[in-house]
């Protein structure tokens, strides 16, 4: 199969040579865990990039970026409001409920895999304020959602509008965080309300975006990071050679690769999905198509070389990546066209 078909993941495309060159500036003596100069970086860089005082901390995986942010918002006795298609809920093979030693995911729905306060009230509203229920302790949203579609701005007010008063932390899962903020105009501050504070904590996403093994746990709230650094190293994630995870981030952010990658996945995107017509069945609003097909169209698409997820019956989903080129994704849009 030619890799220009690859249609499968983000997951599934190259490292961006910008971070090899990085981690190899990076490949001489420094202190170790994340006592390095380029972990030092972390806090300072982010800080600028959201317009708001926080903490940056590397991790080797999204899982492990998500759970420990909400670790910290939730105890073992509480909930964390969810939608049903959360990837802490299919895809994360029960890690929240290991790293918060119990704690209960509670399920909500919403439309294309997204939340709104009455989605969330409709889950909360009816458990008792008593011992004998699961008090909701947090809200985990997705951004972009499982389903590629993009919070907006005042959707994240009007979460943080609930959350606050109702004591309840607000955590974004920025697996796709980029492909989100190049689809609201550019803005990491927009993607996440960082700079009026909607988010209490965001897992920003790399390595979907042409990163190779580092995603950072971003903390508004110095008390939770430095629970986070204690439990961090609890689960096995501090690395003692730190300053490779931080290299990646770092060349991310250098010149704002990571919004230029996602930039490009979204317009490949874009294209495609001008091509399907009714056949999408959301929105397509980062880099991900999910798209009606039939068993035979399905097999036609792969005889043509074209790689892809089936997304149940009757349906299929194509990712876009930093490295899909022009060409390849015109070819996947004539494709469809012409089924």
């Amino acid at each position: 199969m030619s890799q220009s078909r690859l249609f499968l993941s983000d997951n599934a495309a190259p490292v961006h040579p910008a971070l090899w060159e990085a981690m190899q500036r990076a490949d001489r003596a420094d202190n170790p865990y994340d006592g390095d100069a380029l972990s030092q970086e972390l806090d300072a860089r982010f800080a600028a990039l959201f317009g708001r005082e926080c903490a940056a901390l590397w991790v080797a995986t999204g899982t492990a970026a998500n759970c420990l942010a909400l670790a910290t918002m939730c105890a073992p006795h509480g909930g964390v409001v969810c939608h049903r298609e959360a990837h802490i809920e299919v895809d994360e093979g029960g890690a929240p409920g290991f790293f918060l030693h119990g704690a209960k995911l509670m399920l909500a729905e919403g439309e294309g895999a997204k939340l709104d306060p009455d989605d969330i009230a409709a889950v909360i509203d009816p458990i008792r304020d008593d011992v004998h229920q699961v008090q909701p302790h947090a809200i985990a949203i997705t951004q972009a959602s499982e389903y590629g579609r993009s919070y907006t701005p005042d959707e994240l007010a009007a979460l943080a509008a609930f959350a606050k008063p109702r004591r309840l932390g607000l955590h974004m899962d920025g697996a796709r965080f980029a492909n989100a903020a190049a689809f609201l105009g550019g803005s990491a501050q927009e993607a996440a309300r960082a700079a009026s504070g909607p988010v209490d904590s965001l897992a920003f996403g790399f390595i979907k975006n042409g990163g190779m093994g580092a995603e950072a746990v971003i903390l508004f709230d110095p008390e939770a990071a430095a629970q986070v650094r204690y439990r961090r190293k609890r689960a096995g994630h501090l690395q003692c050679k730190g300053r490779y995870l931080a290299a990646q981030i770092l060349a991310m952010l250098d010149n704002d690769l990571w919004l230029a990658n996602a930039a490009n996945a979204n317009a490949a995107a874009r294209e495609i999905a001008a091509a399907c017509g009714d056949r999408l069945m959301h929105p397509v609003e980062a880099n991900e198509l999910f798209v009606r097909l039939t068993d035979a169209e399905r097999d036609s698409l792969r005889a043509a070389g074209f790689s892809f997820y089936d997304w149940g019956a009757g349906a299929a989903r194509f990712v876009t990546a930093w490295n899909t080129r022009d060409d390849d994704a015109h070819a996947l849009a004539k494709a469809i066209a012409a089924l």
